[in-house]
């Protein structure tokens, strides 16, 4: 692994890809990224979901560009992250890839039948815990994009009765905007590869008729906030103001909720907790992977920030405290960036934007590993102390002013 180096902690980033697009697989041939993972119950094993497309010419509607559904592939690690082995004899998770509103439907864990808004693609997959059950959100859209990386291909590819304006599925599926749905998970069926068993619908956490909103993730337990104990989540809508939070850009916000279905609603509560500020992420700013308890009230947060063409997308860390009886707040943020794209298989292929993007992460002893998605297009390893990373995060303030020489 190739050192990168910077004031910060020295980050070991994979000197090549752990995984990349598989040639003849039709689901995965073009891109493979931003993967998801967790630690195995045997506290070595590390299981990967990751982000994977192809083109799909029998979904071609109107001769447009093929679409692109985005499926997840599952690979496995067993010698800490340095390699995987990836099944792409057929997708873990895939979209629904229905064209008519009577087959656009699933079953949820609560046994009703409800819109599956995971039919066109599903994105960017996290996994974390919450009160000892694993879970997995992911980005979703009614319809398959088209070549993405070509520009906004969200519509190419949308049936007639989408783009009448009495939609029964509304502005949500004209735009064809992200939802962010959530999956309970069985690792145990998972790793057995019996992934038909892997899966339960749970329902979408954001409202797409809102705003298009992704980032989405919850913290392992319950908070107190308002007076009552509800669950807490961290998502980036595109319009935060729609929130009422005093941010017209991508921004990362808190949400509280007595359940799982009000996140969707009305009846969740929103904070702004972080927008941009610095010029790295002048366009947006989101968390990346899900959020670590350090003990003691404090929580790990990572996330990326957008600036386009100068940077591109790059990651940092804050750490968060808990604040008694309201959402927690941040206590430390770093001003600079910690992981950004250097090496030559990092740089961009089809996009012209720099991107690396980390979507999952695992601690093992005092090494932190994360997983990230390089260029849009291929899969590689970071690794740092996290003692080290802590101690640098706290040498900043709330603002991210340095108070400490790291």
């Amino acid at each position: 692994m190739k050192q990168i180096q910077s004031n910060a902690p020295s980050i070991q980033c994979s000197a090549n890809p752990v995984l990349e697009p598989m040639p003849g697989c039709p689901w995965a041939d073009t891109m493979v990224l931003n993967p998801a993972l967790v630690l195995d119950n045997d506290g070595h094993t590390i299981h990967m979901l990751f982000r994977a497309t192809g083109p799909w010419p029998s979904k071609n509607l109107r001769g447009i560009s093929d679409p692109y559904p985005i499926f997840l592939g599952y690979a496995v690690s067993t010698d800490g992250g340095e390699s995987f082995e990836a099944d792409f004899t057929r997708p873990a998770l895939s979209p629904g890839l229905a064209y008519t509103r009577e087959e656009m439907y699933i079953q949820n864990i609560y046994g009703e039948k409800v819109i599956h808004y995971a039919n066109g693609c599903v994105e960017d997959p996290r996994f974390f815990y919450v009160e000892g059950q694993l879970y997995l959100t992911v980005a979703c859209r009614l319809f398959p994009p088209g070549a993405y990386w070509l520009g906004d291909k969200r519509k190419d590819n949308l049936p007639d009765w989408v783009l009448q304006e009495d939609s029964p599925l509304g502005h949500l599926a004209m735009r064809n905007d992200t939802v962010t749905v959530l999956y309970q998970v069985d690792l145990n069926a998972l790793k057995s590869r019996e992934y038909e068993k892997a899966f339960a619908y749970v329902g979408p956490l954001t409202d797409g008729e809102l705003t298009d909103n992704r980032d989405v993730f919850l913290f392992p337990r319950k908070f107190r906030i308002d007076g009552r104990s509800q669950y807490l989540m961290l998502h980036r809508p595109d319009n935060p103001s729609v929130f009422g939070a005093d941010s017209h850009k991508p921004s990362i916000m808190l949400a509280a909720a007595d359940s799982f279905k009000d996140f969707s609603t009305e009846k969740a509560t929103h904070k702004l907790l972080l927008k941009s500020q610095f010029d790295w992420e002048e366009e947006r700013v989101g968390a990346s992977f899900p959020p670590m308890d350090l003990g003691n009230g404090e929580w790990l947060m990572s996330y990326h920030g957008k600036q386009y063409p100068g940077y591109g997308y790059t990651q940092s860390f804050a750490i968060l405290e808990d604040v008694e009886n309201d959402f927690p707040r941040i206590k430390h943020r770093v001003s600079e960036r910690v992981l950004y794209a250097k090496q030559a298989w990092e740089l961009p292929d089809k996009f012209p934007c720099p991107c690396i993007f980390t979507t999952g992460a695992v601690l093992l002893d005092d090494t932190l590993i994360m997983g990230y998605g390089a260029a849009d297009q291929k899969i590689g390893i970071a690794k740092t102390r996290f003692s080290k990373l802590l101690d640098y995060i706290r040498c900043f303030d709330a603002q991210g002013n340095p108070t400490q020489t790291p």
